[in-house]
């Protein structure tokens, strides 16, 4: 048996703290429950002495953790998440749950940010507040919602909708990034061919034009043609460093609040590739909200929340009207149709949702809906993409060849060239 102190709230809104002698935290959650109080805070009852060693041994973890700077990816955290609303769901206390899930962790740096956590908790913290120490790996959309799942006692529901959320953005980049695969694999394959041919091929054929011409003056086209690849080549290391350049400024621009709101707003609006940014906006958009009012977060804290991960600045903006306007006792409906961001039968489902009281389960649908589209909107983007793609290399191929040959049909047409004359003789 552990001691664990609580701070609780009854059905009219006084708080009350105490002390229960319990196996864990999870059925310290239930006894409170049993009594009729809506638990705030629970944490584990340690003496002085073991507090003034957890917080030197958090202190000196802290020290170290740059010698574990691997990164953790979404699908680590996602994985992790899964087992420890498993290992919860099945009646395991949390610490030891986080233990066994840190001895069989590949990942160093996790396996390292697991043992923080473990400790965290040990020195009488909540899980919420062990993973608010991790920006970089837990974002605040996860620990809002785990920290809701503590307050109301439903961590391990919480654990499993937060795992569910996360492995459902997983594989909605996934697909992105399978249907852009293709295109992106020709462009760089056609680029890499074009650059061999302006190098080293093209000029090979303008050493042998000027010796079997004689003097005589090639076709524009293919002087043209040459031309270009002469530039390319004298001055390939120039174009290198304005590319590079033009990438470096690009991302010092995008990284201006201004620039971040531009570029955000034109791949909102740019043909074919802003519908699939848009549905993928408002996919994340949905779920994201869905999810934390689902789980118990309040709505306004809900929107600043889905504000903050939205990866979106105009989106945001839409967000923030939305949450004034529900701060002043509006409804969500009515800035998502003033936008004009979103379909109007988007902002009527939420509107409906908001009426019939069913709001978390309607944007949920919402978002499944967005994500089939997506699916479709990515599949039609990645068809028209393929035939421009082949017409694009057709035509650049076709003119090198044509410019290639066009001396050939002067060397075969004209007799001053062959060197014989009018008559045949």
């Amino acid at each position: 048996m552990s001691n664990y102190l609580y701070e609780a709230v009854d059905a009219s809104g006084s708080r009350s703290q105490g002390t229960l002698d319990v196996i864990d935290q999870h059925e310290a959650l239930k006894r409170i429950k049993e009594m009729g109080l809506f638990p705030t805070r629970v944490w584990q009852a340690l003496p002085r002495m073991m507090r003034s060693v957890s917080a030197t041994r958090r202190t000196t973890s802290g020290r170290s953790r740059h010698l574990f700077n691997k990164r953790v990816k979404a699908a680590e955290v996602a994985v992790f998440t899964r087992q420890l609303a498993t290992l919860v769901d099945v009646g395991m206390p949390l610490l030891r749950g986080l233990r066994l899930l840190q001895q069989q962790e590949e990942n160093r740096t996790l396996k390292q940010v697991m043992g923080e956590m473990a400790m965290a908790i040990e020195g009488g913290g909540t899980l919420s507040e062990a993973l608010a120490a991790h920006p970089k790996i837990f974002s605040p959309l996860y620990v809002s919602m785990v920290k809701a799942g503590e307050t109301g006692g439903i961590l391990e529901v919480v654990l499993q909708r937060q795992a569910e959320f996360m492995e459902k953005a997983l594989k909605i980049k996934a697909r992105v990034k399978t249907a852009m695969f293709y295109p992106v694999a020709v462009m760089v394959v056609a680029f890499a061919v074009l650059a061999l041919l302006m190098i080293f091929i093209i000029p090979r054929f303008k050493e042998v034009f000027d010796g079997l011409l004689g003097g005589r003056p090639m076709p524009a086209f293919t002087v043209a043609v040459l031309n270009v690849s002469d530039a390319f080549r004298s001055h390939f290391v120039a174009i290198a460093i304005a590319l590079a350049a033009t990438v470096a400024g690009f991302k010092l621009f995008v990284r201006t609040r201004a620039g971040r709101r531009k570029f955000d707003h034109f791949k909102l609006v740019v043909p074919v590739v802003g519908k699939v940014c848009r549905r993928i906006v408002l996919g994340r958009f949905s779920r994201t909200l869905g999810t934390l009012l689902r789980s118990g977060v309040p709505v306004l804290q809900a929107l600043t929340i889905v504000k903050e991960t939205a990866g979106n600045l105009v989106v945001g903006d839409v967000i923030a009207r939305i949450h004034d306007n529900v701060k002043k006792g509006g409804t969500l409906a009515e800035p998502l149709k003033e936008s004009g961001m979103f379909p109007a039968m988007i902002s009527g489902m939420v509107d409906v949702g908001e009426q019939s009281g069913a709001l978390p389960d309607m944007l949920l649908k919402i978002a499944d809906n967005s994500d089939e589209q997506t699916d479709n909107a990515v599949m039609a983007m990645t068809s028209l993409l393929e035939p421009v793609l082949i017409v694009f290399l057709a035509i650049v191929v076709g003119s090198i060849v044509i410019a290639m040959f066009l001396p050939l049909f002067v060397i075969m047409t004209d007799p001053t060239v062959t060197g014989g004359d009018s008559t045949g003789g």
